[in-house]
């Protein structure tokens, strides 16, 4: 499972959103070996005043957050990681510099869906890739 926040101003991020969404989405399922019906997105389209960054990123700077489940390798994080970087500038034309990816990680036990905990749970995908 993967639980992905999308950050960025407002004035940009709603016209990328589509693109992005499937870009971020193509990458989680083909890195983590999610099923393509697993998409779990969040878009926060920020207001002006409401987002700070430093003076050599542009206006189309964005933060991608994944929270995904523990046990993945360093290796499959980084691949993941990279992808997102190469794709996305590929898609929507958003430089890297104006990329910013963190990927945490909770215990199964922390993460609750479908009444139970992710520990509990019968996946029908691996969580450690």
């Amino acid at each position: 499972m993967a639980q992905v926040k999308v950050y960025g101003k407002k004035t940009h991020l709603n016209a990328v959103k589509t693109a992005l969404s499937e870009v971020i989405h193509l990458c989680v399922t083909e890195v983590l070996h999610l099923p393509k019906e697993k998409k779990f997105q969040r878009f926060f389209p920020m207001d002006e005043a409401d987002i700070f960054y430093p003076s050599d990123r542009s206006h189309r700077y964005i933060i991608i957050e994944i929270m995904m489940m523990e046990g993945c390798m360093v290796e499959t994080k980084k691949r993941l990681i990279a992808l997102l970087f190469e794709r996305i500038r590929k898609e929507t034309g958003i430089s890297s510099v104006d990329i910013e990816i963190v990927i945490q990680e909770a215990p199964a036990y922390q993460f609750g869906f479908r009444g139970m905990t992710g520990d509990e749970m019968l996946l029908d995908y691996k969580v450690v890739v």
